[in-house]
């Protein structure tokens, strides 16, 4: 069978303006490449559409032609949730222009949701609930709907029918390599966040699924509490498969949390230093999963920067959010990433349900302490399967704009009490923003990163047109897109207040987490 999967791209501000933030990262779609290379292997023949892509064409019209020319038989859509709406527009326009194609909609939106999905949007034929690979190959193999687990389908009546959930792949060795090669312009085209690396070419990795803690923000729909890795050898042979044939020569891993077992870590970096391929990498730790020796064996294997995931520095905060993080044990972990010579790297949410002007300040002034070498912080959007999603619904101590376009971590639509306006809310954020980038120690560390940093300069320099282009265009425009985003309607099929789906596994976990809360 002929399957094409399609990651849309949905926005990062408003719909119709001009999206520059792929300047300064474009990450390849490992979920769907990982699916086209199983369905491959199975002898499907697929394709991949990348609608955030550097050859895709811009508009909603304009991608959908670009996937009916694929001529499939089976369309598989990936979206997040300030895509899924542009995902419904495309697949509306290939449902009048290819109706005997079969339309599947997949990923963490549509795991949490679920069947209701269905009963809204006539142009999807089928929901894939939570892991991917086996549902869509019973499909693409012409298996009945109604024996294929995993999938959510329409019965002979139009109603929404949920099979049972599939048992977890637990041998993640089994999957190939993500099919990198569907990917046009990969991997000169695709690139990592800026001034996180050292050596080009870089690529996306996930070398896990799952993850064992419970914090108050994320969903767990799809991978559940079940966390499964692949093997060190195996973990090897991908960084080797993407030196030899792309030129990779540094890869960003995006598990949840890369050191999880750190038995498997140890080995994992014991190969890496034993037989070195010449291959960064950065990853995701724990403050409290981690120690100096590890730390150390890290850097030896290879490591350029690690992350954590800290989100607050107010006590009450991550007592009801990040359960198990303490303020004094992130001190102590900064200390020791930099004794390792390693890159610190600080991911922080901002507007989380109880926040106010003085817990934000409270949480830059610690920033600002920490002596990061970068940080990120997002706005908060609540996800239809994390634990906090009924109270951010339910408006108990905020104020949710349930729109999904504007769901992206790039927009504040949850406004917590203690803020009288988003108004306030955008402006302490562009405060902490300037104030970290443009603080004296971010800036000495940057002149002394200067020949490490020479790729990205590079990068910027080779598209300073476009840069130049880009804050010219917003800064000529500000007061237009800030009423646009003060005035900005909602898609006219969006639905709103939907009761998500939650396994007995995962509504225990929220009962959980909302009790430490």
């Amino acid at each position: 069978m002929r399957v094409t999967f399609v990651q849309p791209a949905g926005f990062n501000f408003v719909p119709g303006q001009a999206d520059f933030t792929v300047l300064a990262n474009r990450m390849a779609p490992i979920g769907i490449l990982q699916l086209a290379a199983w369905l491959d292997k199975h002898g499907h023949t697929t394709r991949v559409h990348d609608c955030l892509g550097p050859y895709a064409p811009r508009g909603v019209e304009a991608n959908a032609e670009a996937v009916i020319a694929t001529e499939p038989d089976l369309i598989g859509f990936s979206p997040t949730t300030s895509s899924f709406m542009d995902a419904v527009d495309m697949a509306a326009y290939i449902r009048r222009a290819r109706p005997q194609a079969k339309i599947v909609f997949g990923n963490v939106h549509v795991t949490a949701i679920g069947a209701p999905i269905l009963d809204l949007f006539s142009e999807i034929d089928y929901l894939c609930i939570g892991e991917g690979e086996g549902a869509m190959c019973d499909l693409a193999d012409g298996v009945a709907p109604r024996q294929i687990a995993n999938l959510v389908f329409r019965d002979g009546d139009g109603r929404a029918v949920v099979n049972a959930r599939r048992p977890r792949i637990l041998d993640l060795d089994e999957l190939p390599f993500p099919a990198y090669e569907k990917l046009a312009g990969f991997p000169e085209h695709y690139h990592l966040p800026l001034f996180s690396y050292e050596k080009r070419w870089g690529a996306t990795m996930i070398t896990s699924r799952g993850c064992p803690y419970t914090c108050s923000f994320c969903d767990r729909t799809v991978f559940e509490r079940l966390y499964k890795f692949n093997s060190p050898q195996y973990v090897y042979e991908h960084f080797r498969y993407l030196r030899d044939r792309y030129g990779i020569h540094h890869v960003n891993i995006y598990d949840d949390l890369f050191t999880a077992s750190q038995k498997r870590t140890r080995e994992l970096c014991e190969l890496m230093i034993a037989k070195p391929l010449g291959v960064d990498f950065n990853c995701a730790i724990r403050t409290g999963h981690t120690d100096a020796e590890l730390l150390a064996l890290l850097k030896r294997a290879g490591v350029f920067m690690v992350s954590m995931g800290i989100e607050s520095a107010d006590a009450a905060m991550m007592a009801r959010h990040k359960a198990g993080v303490s303020l004094t044990a992130v001190r102590e972990t900064v200390e020791q990433i930099h004794a390792a010579g390693l890159r610190a790297k600080g991911l922080f949410i901002a507007g989380l349900p109880g926040e106010t002007p003085e817990t934000f300040r409270k949480t830059s002034d610690f920033i600002l302490g920490l002596d990061l070498d970068d940080m990120n912080m997002t706005k908060f959007s609540p996800l239809y399967g994390a634990p906090l999603w009924d109270e951010c619904v339910e408006n108990r101590e905020g104020d949710f704009n349930e729109d999904w376009r504007l769901m992206n971590c790039m927009n504040f639509v949850y406004k917590p009490a203690g803020f009288a306006s988003r108004e306030e809310m955008d402006a302490l954020y562009n405060w902490h923003i300037q104030r970290f980038y443009g603080s004296k120690p971010y800036r000495r560390r940057f002149v002394r990163n200067l020949w490490g940093n020479r790729w990205s300069l590079w990068h910027l320099l080779r598209h300073l047109p476009k840069t130049v282009q880009a804050h010219r265009y917003f800064s000529a425009n500000k007061a237009r897109f800030e009423a646009l985003r003060r005035d900005f309607a909602p898609h006219p099929r969006q639905p709103r207040g939907l009761t998500p789906f939650l396994s007995p596994e995962l509504q225990a976990d929220a009962v959980i987490a909302l009790a430490k809360g």
